[in-house]
This record gives structure tokens, C-alpha cells and sequence, in this order.
């Protein structure tokens, strides 16, 4: 012990995280969103750099500096090729897949009253079979038909591309056909297994997903994934194709089965309803509707889903246009793989996997979740 009667001073010095200034190439910033679990990343002016993680968007680090406007066309400028700029300086924005030695990336490019934006969607390299994203078994039986329409459904980031790939996966594993994507842009990259598969993007290998479905129908194929059927002219390609010999299958983003179909009747000008209605009754396999729900421990998302299987009740509901009986039939066709969405968020809030607040403000049934979930 000192004999000084001074004290020492212990002087404590408060750490604060050095500030991290703007990187200096965008797969800086993709490494770091996919080391971490990101499913996207966001670059935009006068805004720290932000990533979604499990649903929810947050920075990337707590001290940041916001990006400028130079920073951000540095980064557009340093990725892009030439083609993309041009198109970019001509229209304003710009769409395509971009890939590096980590991986492939879903993205878009565009100029505002700010300057430039980049947002990245992560594609998982990996296509996951059906059994690893966990999707009932029974769903198999919609990739094993010989024509007809499936159709996927879900809002933006809800998993339709990573489940209509696991699809097209199964069929690729168990079957011996010609199978034909069409996508805007290509994500996942198919390894030819039972299948000979073909991906074509849209503006880079054909002008629409019309005109690409045309083509698809002359060049002998069994299955044709459509990546989005966005308007009349593809719904009604699709359509026609599940109807001459072609197994199609679809997204929409839609919420549920009755809403999917109330969408794809009502793109059809009136006269021809009642046609289309027989042709859809008759044509449909099965609709798969989805959400990603953040768990509760925050350790990830987890899969929400409905699902309609065409049987001759579902069949004579879309032939006479009265869709707002199919949830009564989903309910009652539990032994055939049907489910509600509201049955499988309550079987989620019952495992202890998603918050009553998710499950209710997911639900469509909302005074019915509550009880439920105990919040009346």
C-alpha cells in the first residue's frame, strides 16, 4: 500500500465505436450483409447504410456516417457495367441480378431528386429442397401433375422465390422433363439433375414475360416456372399453357387463396369472366400463400402459410365466382392438405415460436386471434 496520502487518479475513459465511414465498392457491403444473416441492403443518399434482418430494417452499424450523394454514385458507378449505365442515364432505373465471388444478388438502381439508390436482395446460392424450408408434404403432390396451374403467393419478401424454386427443385430431382424458368430477374441457378432445365431473364434474354412465354410454348417444354405474372397478357399465357399439356407454376402477390383468384379473374375484361372462370376451374392444382413471421426469440423468421387444393367443391366455387366460400372449404379439407393461414399462425403462437401482436395483426380473423391468443 502507498504511504502517500494522495490518492491515485484512475482516469476513466468512456469507449465510444469508431465511426465507419462509406466503403469504397458495394461488395464490401454484400459481404458484410450476407456474413451476417442480412436478406437485404440498402445504400441511399442522406441515409446510414441499413440492412433488413429477419423482416426488419435497422443500420447496419450504430455509428455510421449517412451517405452522400457522390458516395452513393461512386458505388453505383463502380459495379455497374457499361450497358446498365447507359440504361440507367436513359430511363432512370435499373434491374438485374448482379454476381461476385460471394454470390448473386437481386438488384436495383435508381436515380432521384437526391441522386442514386442501390437496394441488393440477397439470393441464398443454395437452392433448399422442400423438406429443408420445412413445407408440408403434401405440396409434393402439386410438382408431380402433367399440366395445370400452382400458383405462389405473398407479399414483397414473403419467400415465393425461394419456394417456387424449391418446387422447380423437385421436380428437377424427380422427374425426367424439360423444365423452363422465366425471371426478372435470374436468382437461384438450377444444377441439371433428372431435368434439362433452361433460365431465361427478362430484358436480357427475351423484352417480357408475354413474349417469353410464347417462345417457352414452341420450344417443347413440360414445366414453365413464370417468375411473376404481373398483368393480362401472362395470366392469360399461363393459363392457356396449364390448360395444353404444360405443368405452370406462378406467383402473384396476393394474400390469400380467394384473394389470388379474385386477382387473376378480374384482370380479364368482363365479357370474359365466365370463360376464364371455367378455364381456372378447371385448370388449377393449388395455390400456396405465405408469410415470413419475425420469431419472438428474435433468432430468425418463420413460415406462415396457406393452402388450397383444388378438389370439385373449390372447382365449383371459382365456376360460379363466389371465392368467399373457399375458406370454409380450406377448413374442411384439413385431410386433403389444406390449411388457413390463420390455422397455421395460431399453430405457430401455440409452439411459442411468434408473439401474440404478429399473430393477430397477421391474421384475417383478428377478434378471433385475439381470443385466441388470450389478448380479450
Amino acid at each position: 500500500m502507498s504511504d502517500s496520502p494522495v490518492a491515485a487518479t484512475v482516469e476513466v475513459v468512456e469507449e465510444h465505436p469508431p465511426t465507419v465511414h462509406a466503403l469504397a465498392h458495394v461488395d464490401q457491403y454484400l459481404a458484410i450483409g450476407k456474413e451476417s444473416g442480412a436478406s437485404d441492403i440498402h445504400l441511399s443518399v442522406n441515409v446510414v447504410p441499413i440492412w433488413r434482418r429477419f423482416g426488419t430494417l435497422e443500420p447496419i452499424w450504430l455509428q455510421a456516417d449517412r451517405l452522400a450523394a457522390a458516395d452513393t454514385e461512386r458505388l453505383a458507378m463502380g459495379f455497374l457495367n457499361d450497358a446498365q449505365k447507359t440504361l440507367l442515364e436513359e430511363r432512370g432505373d435499373v434491374d438485374f441480378a448482379y454476381s461476385n465471388e460471394n454470390g448473386r444478388y437481386r438488384t436495383s438502381v435508381v436515380r432521384h431528386r437526391l441522386g442514386y439508390d442501390l437496394v441488393f436482395r440477397i439470393i441464398q446460392t443454395h437452392v433448399r429442397t422442400m423438406d429443408e424450408l420445412g413445407l408440408p408434404q403434401q405440396l409434393k403432390m402439386l410438382t408431380q401433375y402433367q399440366n395445370g396451374l400452382v400458383l405462389v403467393t405473398g407479399s414483397v419478401g414473403s419467400g415465393k422465390s425461394t419456394t417456387l424454386a424449391a418446387l422447380v427443385e423437385e421436380v428437377n430431382r424427380t422427374r425426367r422433363e424439360h423444365v423452363i424458368t422465366l425471371e426478372d430477374p435470374i436468382e437461384y441457378l438450377f444444377t441439371p439433375q433428372g431435368c434439362q432445365v433452361n433460365q431465361r431473364e427478362v430484358h436480357t434474354h427475351t423484352e417480357s414475360f408475354g413474349a417469353a412465354l410464347r417462345g417457352a410454348l414452341r420450344e417443347d417444354p413440360d414445366v414453365i416456372m413464370v417468375g411473376e405474372m404481373r398483368d393480362l397478357e401472362t395470366i392469360s399465357l399461363a393459363i392457356t399453357a396449364s390448360e395444353t399439356g404444360h405443368l405452370v407454376l406462378g406467383t402473384l402477390h396476393t394474400g390469400n387463396a380467394a384473394r389470388t383468384l379474385d386477382r387473376v379473374l378480374d384482370v380479364f375484361p368482363v365479357d370474359q369472366r365466365e370463360q376464364i372462370r371455367i378455364m381456372v376451374s378447371e385448370s388449377l392444382r393449388g395455390i400456396i400463400s405465405q408469410q415470413l413471421v419475425p420469431r419472438i426469440d428474435g433468432s430468425g423468421r418463420a413460415l406462415a402459410i396457406e393452402v388450397l387444393m383444388n378438389t370439385p367443391a373449390v372447382a365449383n366455387v371459382i365456376r360460379e365466382a363466389k371465392t368467399f366460400m373457399l375458406p370454409g372449404i380450406i377448413q374442411t379439407g384439413k385431410k386433403l392438405g389444406m390449411k388457413l393461414m390463420d390455422d397455421s399462425l395460431t399453430e405457430l403462437f401455440s409452439a411459442g415460436l411468434i408473439s401474440a401482436d404478429e399473430a393477430v395483426s397477421r391474421a384475417e380473423q383478428k377478434q378471433q386471434m385475439k381470443q385466441i391468443c388470450g389478448m380479450i
